[in-house]
């Protein structure tokens, strides 16, 4: 059966760079523990998940202007620079930022497909991949905001990193519910009312996570529960409705930033070059090579031989 994998790639090889030791380099001393961990998070994702089709979503702005220019606080503790006219520089680790051009090389070596959409984030990527799809989907990643695309109807589900390699967690409609009393296409209201520090998201003063799910429980939805608010006969508290009027800009403009792009123009899978073949020979020879030249251990053949299996 087919089955598609979306990779939330950053996600990944930082997990990669936190989770395999700096002390791994290459002659010249340039760190490699990402590319030799991203290499081995791949091999075994698709081996152990039948994955025929793969996705490596990009992203081209890890924090895209239109959202900033909603809601300025989003990702702004992450914003090691700014620049005019272009995409912020995230505070990233110089020995990671130097490999992220060798996770490129080595991946389009091995036929990996890398996807980004201009002024968007692979979270965005991913949404479209999922929502567009005609087969199963995988998503891969240890962000939560992407629990909004679980649908055990369309077989979407997300292969959660956060606990590590060892004890990834496959989430389905039940999980999501069982982690947050909500349904997976509500998350993004939970998200917004609850509010997530990882990403610059105030939330609703005085809303935490129990309550966002009670209240969305008996409304629906965070349109349904403003409605409500403005209802003499909503069924809203006093204090509810003054802790949301506080909100109301926030509420405003925290929807479009929460909630992932579905509809992007992005290539079909066959254009992408998304499915899962034996590595060529030119290609292969220039692997192996670097699997000496960049000490990367045994990552390249574990590579190698979860992409034969797909032959």
């Amino acid at each position: 059966m087919p089955r598609l994998m979306l990779l939330d790639t950053a996600s990944l090889y930082f997990r990669a760079f936190y989770g395999v030791p700096d002390t791994i380099r290459r002659s010249d001393g340039t760190s490699v523990n990402a590319v030799r961990g991203l290499m081995d998070m791949i091999a075994r994702l698709a081996t152990d998940y039948q994955a025929t089709h793969l996705v490596a979503c990009w992203d081209n702005n890890w924090r895209p202007n239109w959202r900033v220019d909603l809601l300025p606080s989003y990702k702004a503790h992450r914003v090691a620079r700014t620049v005019a006219g272009g995409p912020d520089i995230e505070e990233v680790p110089e020995s990671l930022t130097a490999q992220i051009p060798l996770i490129r090389h080595v991946l389009n070596l091995a036929g990996i497909a890398v996807v980004g959409v201009d002024d968007h984030e692979a979270d965005d990527v991913i949404g479209s991949y999922a929502s567009q799809a005609t087969m199963p989907v995988d998503v891969v990643t240890g962000d939560r905001d992407l629990f909004q695309l679980v649908d055990d109807a369309r077989g979407v589900r997300v292969i959660y990193t956060a606990r590590g390699m060892r004890n990834l967690e496959v989430l389905t409609d039940v999980e999501v519910v069982g982690k947050y009393r909500v349904l997976p296409q509500q998350y993004a209201d939970f998200a917004t009312l609850r509010g997530d520090s990882s990403d610059g998201l105030p939330g609703v003063a005085g809303i935490g996570e129990k309550t966002a799910a009670s209240l969305l429980a008996t409304h629906g939805s965070l349109e349904g529960l403003l409605e409500a608010a403005e209802d003499p006969d909503g069924g809203l508290s006093a204090g509810v409705k003054a802790k949301l009027a506080a909100a109301t800009d926030y509420l405003k403009v925290a929807p479009a930033v929460v909630k992932v792009a579905r509809d992007l123009d992005i290539p079909g899978l066959e254009q992408a070059g998304a499915t899962l073949k034996p590595v060529p020979g030119a290609s292969r020879k220039e692997l192996q090579q670097l699997s000496s030249e960049w000490n990367l251990g045994g990552a390249v053949q574990r590579l190698l031989e979860a992409l034969d299996s797909k032959g």
